[in-house]
């Protein structure tokens, strides 16, 4: 069991990693969609999923692994509205249609629109 860690992704707000290999899979934690250069979060919901997107990417790549290589993702929407919008970015990325839920929740930490997990082989 290796932790990953990268200065690419946000780095954790609590007491968690941001992800993990064990027994030949990546486990990302869920990546908002705060830029991890400056801490800042862009408007819109496109704009959010292509920065959590972009943070899935840096721990899959921290670990040695591409977006090719997921096999599921939750996916986390403040707003269920905002599904179509958020599927037309997530698809850019996900381009092996890995198995997916995605949900509508109350609220997501900083106040943000989406939030991102996955499982990758590794």
């Amino acid at each position: 069991m290796n932790i990953i860690s990268t200065e690419k992704a946000p780095g954790a707000i609590g007491p968690y990693s941001q992800g993990y290999t064990v027994g030949g899979l990546v486990f990302t934690s869920g990546q908002i969609p705060v830029d991890p250069a400056t801490g800042a979060v862009a408007e819109g919901i496109a704009a959010q999923a292509d920065q959590s997107c972009r943070n899935v990417g840096a721990i899959l790549e921290a670990a040695g692994v591409g977006f090719d290589k997921v096999v599921k993702t939750t996916c986390f929407l403040a707003d269920i509205s905002d599904f179509a919008a958020f599927n037309e970015v997530y698809a850019r990325y996900f381009t092996s249609k890995p198995a997916r839920s995605c949900v509508a929740v109350k609220d997501l930490p900083k106040g943000v629109l989406c939030e991102i997990e996955a499982i990758a082989e590794a």
